[in-house]
Order: structure tokens, then C-alpha cells, then sequence
């Protein structure tokens, strides 16, 4: 999708106004070799925006992967600069209002200081945070459960975008690692193994069908399973994108759960899992349809207020946010899709994201309780992939979620 001609021309005053107010904040400093050579170096700036921007998004011939390498470089370098022109400014400001008349060097070496720390974050976001993985172990207590299951294990991943990773098996190989080596009784995969479309997954096929679990693996479909963000030649091509993909997840050993319901056994107790398509939000349509999945009706047997324990894999967590939370007593929902925006600042049991400004529920485990003052529960995988920027930042890693099921 090519940017929007006002952004495109937003970004190309913001980078130049930047670099005019450093030029001239500077000019007493540098001599005139200095000056052309920033000017040289803010010019090679602008040629990789404009490669950026003029690389198609939506050709299904086309990687994403280099549009978004060079939009992450522009936007580490200018970011910097910015942080040097704030702390200049501040500088500047204060030398006014206190009629001070010493030099602005402390406040340039720390806007170089704060601009080097900023573009150092990112870029080891770039080279270690994205590749280290965490497992959170979080334990769901209910009263519902059936004595059987208590103790029972679930691994959660989610937005794997392994289309960003090229042909590089790497990464997902420890993913996959990761998981069998914590001997689940079930996993599941809350949506988005791909950025655009089903040829991304073909390096991966192998690698992603050594999951193992005792109880077998489970998955849905996210936002970006349908091929929605790329321009198809006709719709039947879309089509047979998605099925493709429907049948490698099939084939790799995975239950792909389309809007459907699936009873777990064990010993004589049982609990209904339940998997719905993606429950998309404007401008994306709603493929997610709980009632064809699992019935409302109290006639049905089971159904979506009945007495059993159910867990539901839906990769938006808006769904739950909107409707499950309201209307079921399903007692756990696991989503994916925020990936916390792929930024998370930690302090103790304090956290942060971008993404809290978008969605309610965007990271960890939520409670509720429905309209029948029954509790509800939510867990936000923030997901192991990465999608628009190459990166994740501070301690936003890649999560598996290792979920021990108690009864209360």
C-alpha cells in the first residue's frame, strides 16, 4: 500500500526542516568541508525515503522486506536528529528566559548523546531483542475445571510474519525449539504466519511442522492469512492464495480451526476448545462468526453459556474486548495481533506501550465479568514476529506463552 501523498510530503519537510535548523545551528562549527558533507549524507537520506516510498507494497511479485529495512534506517537517522534539535531548542530557550549568555555545547552534547542513545535502541532492537525469545508462564485458575485437566499445559504463539525473515530458517527454528522443549499438552497459533501471502511460508514448511504436543497443534487465521494487502490479478487468485495456505497448515500437522469447535479428552472429563477466523475491524472484513463456531442457544448441547470449561483462540483481541467478554461465559480467549506495536517499556510490574492508545486489552492476561457477573479471562500473546518495522524495542521480545491450567 503506497503511502498517502500528504504523509509523503509531511516526512520530506520534517526531515528537511531538521536538517536546515542542524546545518545552521552548527555552521559556527563546522567548516564548509563539514557542511557539504552533512549536506551529502542528508541527500543519501532522502534518496532511500524516495526508494522507500516508490517500492510497491501491494505486487504480489514484490518482497515487503526491503520497503521496510529502508524506512527503518530513515526513521532511526532522523529520529536521532531530532532529539539533538529538541535538546538544542531547549537550550536556546533557556538561554532566553535566564538572559544567560554561555555557550549552547552542554545542550548539543546531550541532544548527541540522547540522539545516539535513541538510534542505538532501535538498531539493537534490529540485532538482539527480535531474536530473543521469552517465555511467560502464566497460570489460569477457574472453578469450572474439570479435575482431569488440572495441570493442563498450553503454549501459545502467535504472529510468526515469517515473510519478514526471507528464506532465513533461523530464527523460527529456535521458536520451534522453544516450545517442544517445554512438552505441552496442546499448542496453539493465534494467527499471522504470514505478512502478504502463502508463498512467504514455503521456507518454513519444514521447520514449522516439527511442533509437536501430546494433544496435537492448533491454530486459526489472522488479518494477514487472507492476502488482503496485496493487489490480486482477480479475486479467484485470492482464492487459491488462501487455500494454499489452508492446506500447508493442514499438511504441516497443524488443525486449522475455521469457526469451529473441538471437544478435549481426558480421562472421562472433557473441555471445548474453539477457533474462529479473524474478527477483522474497519476496513477489514469480519470473518469470525462465534455462532457458527459454537451455538448461543441453550437448546444446543454444548453451547456458548453452557457449563463447560472452553477456551477460544481469537486473534484479535477486540473480539473478546467487544462481544465474548459481554455475551459468553467462555472462560479464556487467546489473541495475538498487537505485538504491543512491537515497543514495551518495563519497570518492575509497570509496563508501557504505543499500543495502549489503540486497544484496550494490547499485551498479558485481562479479567472480566460478563453481563451474568461470571469472570472471564483474556491472554494477549504480543507475538514473535515482526511486521512494518524490522525490529522490536526494549522489552518488547518475541513471547511463547507457556499457560498451566488450575483448578480452583
Amino acid at each position: 500500500m503506497r503511502l498517502p501523498v500528504l504523509l509523503i510530503v509531511f516526512l520530506f519537510v520534517f526531515s528537511f526542516l531538521i536538517d536546515l535548523y542542524i546545518a545552521a545551528d552548527c555552521g559556527g562549527i563546522w567548516k564548509k568541508k563539514g557542511r557539504k558533507i552533512y549536506w551529502i549524507t542528508a541527500l543519501v537520506c532522502y534518496a532511500v525515503l524516495i526508494v522507500a516510498i516508490s517500492l510497491p507494497r501491494r505486487d504480489a511479485s514484490s518482497a515487503i522486506s526491503p520497503v521496510m529495512w529502508l524506512l527503518f534506517t530513515y526513521i532511526s537517522i532522523y529520529f536521532g536528529k531530532l532529539f539533538y534539535l529538541l535538546c538544542s531548542l531547549v537550550g536556546r530557550l533557556v538561554r532566553t528566559l535566564f538572559k544567560i549568555k554561555s555557550r549552547l555545547y552542554p545542550f548539543r552534547l546531550v541532544g548527541i548523546v540522547f540522539g545516539a542513545i535513541f538510534i542505538g535502541v532501535i538498531w539493537v532492537g534490529a540485532a538482539y531483542t527480535g531474536h530473543h525469545i521469552v517465555v511467560h508462564r502464566q497460570d489460569i485458575f477457574s472453578q469450572r475445571l474439570p479435575e482431569e485437566f488440572n495441570g493442563f499445559t498450553i503454549v501459545q504463539i502467535s504472529d510468526l510474519h515469517v515473510g519478514t525473515w526471507g528464506d532465513d530458517t533461523r530464527f523460527v527454528q529456535k521458536l520451534v525449539d522453544t516450545v517442544n522443549n517445554l512438552h505441552p499438552d496442546i499448542i496453539v497459533f493465534t494467527g499471522d504466519v504470514v505478512n502478504r501471502q502463502t508463498n512467504e511460508i514455503f521456507p518454513f514448511i519444514e521447520v514449522l511442522s516439527h511442533l509437536k504436543a501430546r494433544e496435537g497443534v492448533y491454530s486459526i487465521l489472522g488479518n494477514h492469512d487472507y492476502g488482503d494487502y496485496v493487489n490480486w490479478p482477480d479475486s479467484q487468485a485470492r482464492k487459491e492464495n488462501n487455500r494454499l495456505l489452508e492446506s500447508i497448515e493442514k499438511g504441516m500437522g497443524w488443525n486449522l480451526m475455521n469457526n469451529e469447535t473441538k471437544i478435549l479428552h481426558k480421562g472421562n472429563d472433557s473441555i471445548l476448545l474453539i477457533g474462529v477466523e479473524n474478527w477483522g475491524e474497519p476496513p477489514f472484513p469480519i470473518y469470525g462468526d462465534l455462532n457458527k463456531a459454537l451455538p448461543v442457544y441453550s437448546d444446543s448441547l454444548p453451547h456458548q453459556n453452557d457449563n463447560n470449561f472452553k477456551i477460544l483462540l481469537s486473534h484479535n483481541p477486540e473480539h473478546w474486548n467487544r462481544e465474548v467478554s459481554k455475551n459468553t461465559n467462555i472462560d479464556l480467549t487467546l489473541s495475538g495481533h498487537t505485538h504491543a506495536w512491537q515497543i514495551l517499556l518495563k519497570i518492575g510490574d509497570w509496563r508501557w506501550s504505543p499500543s495502549k492508545y489503540r486497544y484496550e486489552q494490547w499485551g498479558g492476561l485481562y479479567e472480566r465479568e460478563n453481563n451474568n457477573g461470571e469472570t472471564t479471562s483474556l491472554y494477549v500473546n504480543i507475538g514473535a514476529g515482526e511486521v512494518g518495522m524490522p525490529a522490536r524495542l526494549l522489552s518488547a521480545f518475541p513471547e511463547v506463552t507457556a499457560i498451566t491450567l488450575r483448578r480452583e
